[in-house]
Order: C-alpha cells, then sequence, then structure tokens
C-alpha cells in the first residue's frame, strides 16, 4: 500500500516505540463468532471463467485447466484507516482523510450493484479484498453513515459486511482473493505494529484466524485465494527472516498457515505469499533493502498440494531496491525505482521477483504483482514514465496484476482507480482527462495466453533444516514414522528423485509418469538392509535403505544429519526397471539440464534422471564421514 514520503515511519526507535504502544490492542485476544455464518451457497460465478483455481506452472488456471489471469485491483478500507496519531473519530487523521470505518471504502456513497459495474468498465476481473484481524473480532455495528448508499447493510458489524461485499463479488463473476493486510485497524506501513504477522499477537492466533475466515467462505465460489500477510518487513528492533526458524521466520509461518488452510478450512484455496518487504535500518552506511522473493532461489515452499502456490510483490516507483520510499527522516541517498532506467528497472524486478516464472525450478510458480500504483495528480516526470514502464513490463511478461487502491472519496485520495464523491458521482481512471489511462488500458488489453495450458512437470524442494516437512497428507494421516527424527515427505502425487548429502534437502516431482502410487495406499517404513536382495549390492560397503519390490521414495528421515529412515510407497502398476547407483558423496550428480535448479545450493546433490524413480538410499557410518545419503538407487520408469 502506498505511503506518502512524509509519512513513512521508519526511521528512528523512539518514535517507532510510540506507535508500536499506540497500536497495541485486544483484538488478537477475542474470539470470532463461534462458527461460520451461511452465504453464497450455490452461487457460480459467471465471467467466463470456472473456479476453484489452480497452478500449473507459472499460469493460474480455472477448473478447466484454461489460463486465468489475474487483473486486478485492491478494494481497500477493511484492514483500517486510521494512521495512529490523534481521534480515530476524526477524518483528519485516518489516510487521506478517509474513514473506512473498518470496511470497503464507497459504501457510503454507491449501492453495491452499481460498484460491481464500475469494477467491470474498468476491465477486472479479481479484487484483492484486505482485512485486519481486529476486524474479525469487532462485534461494534458500523456507523449507518459508513453504509449510507447501502441502507441494507445498517446495524452490521465490519466482518457481516465483508461478508456483503464478498458475496456481492463472488455473484458478479470476480475472483476475491481475501488479504490480511494488518493486524490491527491501523493504516499500513512502516513501525506501526502490523510489521509482521505476529506483531501485538502470537502465530498460533494468526493461524486461526486463517482457518476461520477459510472455513467462513468455504461455499462461496468467487472466494479463489488466501494472501497470507502484506509487506512483511522490519519493526524497531528486527528483521524478518527466511528460513532461520525462529519467531520471526515468515518462510516457514507461511508455511504452516498455508497448510492448516488446505488440510483444515478450504482445499480450493491458492495460497498467496508475499516476499519480505523490508530488512535493515534506513541509513546511509547501514545494510538494508528489499529483499522481495530473492530468498526463494535457494529455499521455496513446499506445500500439501503443489498446484496452489502462487508468489506476490509490490512495487512502486518512489520506493527502491534499496530505499524505503521516505524523504527526510529514513531517506538514503539509494536510488528508487523510478530513478532507473528502462532496462535497470526491468533486471531489477527480474531479480527480486519475476524469475520465479522460470520453468522447471523448485520455486516455479505464478507471479502476482498484488500492489503497484501511481496517483492521478503526479507531476514528477520520473515517477510518470516509471509507471509507463512497469505497465509496460507487466503487459510484455503476460503478468498477473492489482493496482493499489481501486475505490476513494473524490478530493482526497488521487491514487484510486475511482473516486465518488458525496452524492456518488464517479471520476478517475475511466476519464479522458486521468493521463494513467493510457498506460491501464494497454495492461488490461494486452494480448497474453489463453485456453487451456498444458500440463508440466512439478518440482518442489523439501527441506529439515529446522524440523519436519512433510507435504503429503496420505503420511500425516499415517502417523509419525519416524519418531525423534527430522522427516520429510513429498506432496501427494510426487515422488522423491533427489537429495543432498548434507543440510537435508530433497527433491520431489511428478515428471516422466505422473502419480506413481498405487490407489489403495499404504507405505513401508525401511530402517535396515532387509530389501536388498542377495546380489543385490548396489553401494558397497555404505548402509543401503531399499524399497521393498515394486516401490519407490517418497521421504526420508535424518537425526542429527544421518539417514534414519527411507519412506516408501507401493506403485499403482508394477516397478522394476534397470537400476544405477547415483552417487554424490563427493561431488554432484545430476541429469544434464536437470529439473528443479540448485535445490540444496552449496551442498552435494544426486538426482535420479526424469524417467526413473528412486527405490533406495545409500549412507556410511564410518568414523570423519558424513553420515548423510551418499549415494541413491534409481531404476527406469516402465
Amino acid at each position: 500500500m502506498p505511503i506518502a514520503p512524509v509519512a513513512q515511519r521508519l526511521a528512528v526507535a523512539a518514535a517507532g516505540l510510540l506507535l508500536l504502544a499506540a497500536s497495541s490492542t485486544a483484538a488478537g485476544a477475542a474470539t470470532p463468532p463461534a462458527a461460520p455464518v451461511p452465504h453464497g451457497a450455490g452461487v457460480t460465478a459467471s465471467a467466463g471463467w470456472s473456479p476453484p483455481l489452480s497452478t500449473q506452472g507459472r499460469y493460474i488456471v480455472d477448473a478447466e485447466g484454461h489460463r486465468f489471469r489475474l487483473k486486478g485491483a485492491n478494494w481497500d478500507g477493511a484492514q483500517g484507516s486510521w494512521t495512529g496519531n490523534g481521534s480515530a473519530g476524526d477524518p483528519a487523521n485516518h489516510h487521506a482523510g478517509q474513514d473506512s470505518h473498518g470496511i470497503p471504502l464507497g459504501l457510503d456513497r454507491t449501492p453495491l450493484p452499481q460498484l460491481m459495474d464500475d469494477f467491470r468498465q474498468l476491465g477486472l476481473n479479481t479484487i484483492r479484498l484486505p482485512f485486519s484481524n481486529e476486524m474479525i473480532h469487532s462485534t461494534a455495528p458500523v456507523p449507518d453513515a459508513a453504509v449510507a448508499a447501502n441502507p441494507g447493510l445498517r446495524g452490521r458489524t465490519p466482518l457481516e459486511v465483508y461478508d456483503a461485499v464478498v458475496d456481492a463479488l463472488s455473484r458478479s463473476g470476480f475472483a476475491v482473493i481475501l488479504n490480511n493486510h494488518t493486524n490491527s485497524s491501523r493504516w499500513c506501513c512502516g513501525v506501526d505494529g502490523n510489521e509482521r504477522w505476529n506483531s501485538g499477537q502470537s502465530t498460533q492466533q494468526w493461524t486461526d484466524d486463517w482457518v476461520f475466515m477459510a472455513r467462513r467462505y468455504a461455499s462461496v465460489p468467487g472466494v479463489v485465494g488466501a494472501d497470507l500477510y502484506n509487506e512483511v518487513r522490519r519493526d524497531v528492533l528486527d528483521d524478518p527472516n527466511w528460513g532461520l526458524g525462529d519467531a520471526h521466520d515468515w518462510y516457514s509461518a507461511a508455511l504452516s498457515a498455508a497448510d492448516r488452510i488446505l488440510t483444515e478450512a478450504d482445499p480450493r484455496l491458492l495460497i498467496v505469499i508475499e516476499g519480505i518487504n523490508w530488512t535493515g535500518i534506513p541509513a546511509d552506511g547501514l545494510p538494508h533493502g528489499r529483499p522481495v522473493l530473492t530468498p526463494a532461489r535457494t529455499l521455496s515452499h513446499t506445500l500439501v498440494d503443489p498446484h496452489k502456490l502462487v508468489y506476490s510483490a509490490h512495487f512502486y516507483g518512489y520506493t527502491g531496491p534499496h530505499h524505503s520510499g521516505a524523504t527526510g527522516i529514513g531517506e538514503t541517498h539509494d536510488p528508487r525505482y523510478q530513478d532507473l532506467g528502462r532496462d535497470q528497472l526491468y533486471a531489477a524486478l527480474e531479480e527480486e521477483a519475476f524469475f520465479v516464472e522460470e520453468t522447471g525450478r523448485h520455486y516455479t510458480a505464478p507471479l502476482w504483482v498484488s500492489e503497484f500504483g501511481i496517483g492521478a495528480g503526479e507531476t514528477n516526470p520520473a515517477a510518470r514514465a516509471w509507471f509507463t514502464d512497469f505497465t509496460d513490463h507487466l503487459a510484455d511478461r503476460d503478468a498477473d496484476f492489482a493496482f493499489w487502491p481501486l475505490v476513494g472519496y473524490a478530493g482526497h485520495d488521487d491514487w484510486a482507480l475511482l473516486r465518488y464523491d458525496g452524492s456518488g458521482h464517479r471520476s478517475g481512471i475511466l476519464d479522458a482527462g486521468d493521463w494513467r489511462g493510457t498506460a491501464w488500458r494497454h495492461l488490461v488489453t494486452a494480448p497474453g495466453k489463453t485456453g487451456p495450458v498444458p500440463a508440466v512437470p512439478v518440482w518442489r524442494m523439501l527441506s529439515v533444516d529446522h524440523g519436519d516437512a512433510v507435504a503429503s497428507v496420505r503420511v500425516r494421516a499415517a502417523g509419525d514414522w519416524d519418531p525423534g527424527a527430522y522427516k520429510a515427505a513429498c506432496p501427494d502425487g510426487l515422488r522423491l528423485v533427489g537429495l543432498a548429502h548434507t543440510g537435508g534437502r530433497g527433491l520431489c516431482t511428478d515428471g516422466g509418469a505422473g502419480d506413481l502410487r498405487a490407489p489403495s495406499g499404504g507405505q513401508s517404513v525401511v530402517t535396515d538392509e532387509r530389501y536388498v536382495p542377495a546380489g543385490g549390492d548396489w553401494a558397497s560397503g555404505y548402509t543401503k535403505l531399499q524399497c521393498p519390490a515394486g516401490g519407490f521414495l517418497v521421504g526420508y528421515g535424518e537425526r542429527g544429519g544421518r539417514v534414519s529412515s527411507a519412506l516408501c510407497a507401493p506403485g499403482r502398476s508394477p516397478l522394476g526397471g534397470t537400476a544405477r547407483t547415483v552417487w554424490f558423496d563427493r561431488s554432484d550428480n545430476r541429469p544434464a539440464g536437470a529439473g528443479g535448479g540448485e535445490f540444496a545450493q552449496g551442498a552435494y546433490k544426486g538426482q535420479c534422471d526424469v524417467d526413473e524413480y528412486a527405490a533406495g538410499i545409500a549412507f556410511t557410518t564410518r568414523f570423519g564421514s558424513s553420515p548423510g545419503p551418499a549415494a541413491l538407487l534409481c531404476r527406469r520408469l516402465g
């Protein structure tokens, strides 16, 4: 979400601490309604697409397997608009002088049916709908004035108004992606108590709220995604991280929330995981910058459904790869995105985010640029040029996108695509005088991939860096198959094809054969050499954990870096095939052009070919040698 430079709040610890204190609320400890309220039942989206959505390589597809490009905008307000200063009852203390009352903006000025029609005129098919955790728990009805143009919403709580908006969008054929934008109903961003998912609340409460929200809208077909948290960033004292296993580990928190949503609430939903928006202190000479999605190159997410991951990033011209966007306090001498030439800008975008669309990597996923924008009143030539260059790039890359914001008040927020005055009269980007219109029309009408999207192999990483990485629902249902060990198992439908000699990383795929597993299920936990046939010593002098005849590897266990078990599943058809030993204890041993990419950067890796499956792991217990995986038994498919 954009911030006026004067409002940047990243700079001084003293000011930040005051803001943190002011933002403390009891919302995180409150209890949401006991059960989801029924709504939306029987509604079908009617805009040329069929929910639910999933992913196929870098593309999002609908239930028919057809490309569904997210052409979206952010309908903000339900995340809160109070800036944290002065009385919350004074509109002057709300962003752009717009008191949202904790509900989507514009309901006081325009009836919902008219808003739906106006959104269609913009060429949108998707709405990112922010909310705060505080909104979920609020029990006070919104003021009548906040819904003056929609009197049927009088007397409802903010969550009940949100329900009505969700239903209206779904009935009108829009895809709705729920976005947990803030913890407290407070304007983001900077040091404001909303820096992380667990600022002012526990990770447990945050994930509980997500399960509640996903269940609440499970019967609404237009609700297609869960955007887990907005612009994860540094607070006064600490940076968020990607994979350290501590309380500030965004990678792990997102993975945990995603799996709970998909297994406990609504398996239909796309899971949108945004990169890290800011780390470090914005001062010349001190480390600082925007990691965005760069950590996913070496540590990517593997969900229980490998076709539900979408990565997300935000870009604004006044920020930069190492620029907070501030002017004055908190400003550094780093270039902003709008200071970069067109080629430099595109290189930065690729490095920070668009690389995730590369084919055949463990991190391959659709990229959704879920926030970008600029004001209609912008006069800076560099900012205007950035907007044209940026939207050109989105169009050329056939990218999924969402503009910030969608709705605003006339005379208040000139960034909004649509602005409404007190009588409901509309102005904005559809008007001939709005300079942004040319770039916007180019973006929404640019040609892109349509129709059926061919299936491509899935590659997913496993990591036992800090604990279990069991991404298989079937395996989870069978209980703890190696107590005391760190365990990893591929998502259902995928098989294990690669391992690292150190570091606990593995690689899964469905390439070459699809799902190999027998429908009847079952699994074998192998901890010794009982299944190595006489005369079948494929790794002489090494301990071998081999699957039973007809079985293939789907997981593994490790204790202190030493292999402790192999997890095998029976094949759906007879498995045999010629065998070879792939050694990787002294160097990499992967097929030329191997899929998955660097799934264990810095470690020796072994990998079966795409037309093979892994049937065994070998390791050594020799003194002075690493006890990690040293060889794989790879057998030809078919």
